[in-house]
């Protein structure tokens, strides 16, 4: 089996790319860096630009799925040409990718695309499942929902499409965790708000296995990728002061001090979405990690 991934090199494709090959399944990979090109029989790099229209359709030989991850990271300052940016990359990919297989009449079984809970509107009450189609009014929201709308096109080829919303990854060296842990380790740890946001979270490794599952399943349609105990953003920052044996001395960080030092992306700390995995392990797929503080206890040894 072989598979073709956009975003190979961030955080959760680096993850996806160890698993596939645990599983004995051959990558090949989209990357718009030249010098990022390996030849590995079972790693093997192309180049691609979509913003310019360019891609190396030898990257399709022998594909069975194509695992796209591409898209603007949504952690920088979200100035009106960069929020244009996070959507033009996620649409453009997918254009690119597309019109590629329809001109060149390449045969793929199966799309599975990123995708964000950040579709899910703001909640501190409803339990999210697949199922909930209205669309939260965001920024975010409304680059989801797009993204989604654009995988869909897929189907027109006759290939399956899966689509995996992704909710709060976490990692030891990368992402969102690190963050978090500075400021608890000097003892200016504090959740942000009231603190009784939702945090629907997934240990790294989990995602990746839930990605190639859906793969080696051929399951079709949206799956959340969250686990199954989703926490408070108080429980959360509360685990990880447990976990670095450090206190919690300060008061919560008010909104308003947040959204004046972030702007719009302050929503990121805010928004609140408790969303289901019951979904995914009807279809047999096993979270190893369930818990936070276990999960925690794995990643910060």
């Amino acid at each position: 089996m072989r598979v073709l991934i956009t975003g190979a090199t961030g955080l959760i494709g680096k993850a996806i790319v160890k698993q596939c090959h645990k599983k004995g399944i051959e990558v090949h990979y989209l990357t718009t860096s030249k010098n990022k090109i390996s030849t590995a029989s079972n790693y093997k790099g192309f180049y691609w630009n979509p913003k310019n229209n360019e891609i190396d359709s030898e990257c399709f030989v022998g594909v069975d799925a194509i695992i796209n991850l591409a898209g603007a990271s949504i952690s920088k300052r979200w100035t009106p040409s960069y929020k244009q940016q996070i959507l033009d990359s996620r649409i453009q990919s997918l254009e690119l990718l597309k019109s590629t297989l329809a001109n060149e009449n390449i045969s793929v079984k199966q799309i599975i695309s990123a995708s964000a809970i950040g579709v899910y509107p703001d909640s501190l009450t409803n339990y999210y499942e697949e199922t909930f189609d209205e669309v939260s009014p965001t920024f975010l929201g409304k680059v989801v929902n797009a993204w989604e709308d654009k995988v869909d096109t897929f189907k027109a080829l006759n290939i399956k499409v899966t689509k995996v919303r992704i909710g709060l990854v976490l990692d030891a060296k990368e992402g969102a965790l690190p963050e978090m842990v500075k400021p608890v380790k000097f003892g200016a740890g504090a959740a942000f708000g009231e603190g009784t946001q939702w945090q629907s979270w997934i240990h790294v490794k989990d995602l990746a296995r839930l990605f190639v599952y859906t793969f080696t399943e051929e399951l079709e349609g949206v799956y959340n990728g969250v686990a199954p105990n989703p926490v408070t953003n108080n429980e959360l920052i509360k685990a990880i002061a447990k976990q670095k044996r450090r206190p919690l001395l300060l008061p919560n960080i008010p909104k308003s001090i947040m959204k004046l030092l972030l702007g719009e992306m302050h929503i990121l700390l805010f928004e609140s979405q408790r969303v289901s995995s019951k979904k995914i392990e009807g279809e047999g797929f096993h979270f190893k990690h369930h818990h936070l503080q276990p999960t925690l206890e794995d990643l910060l040894k």
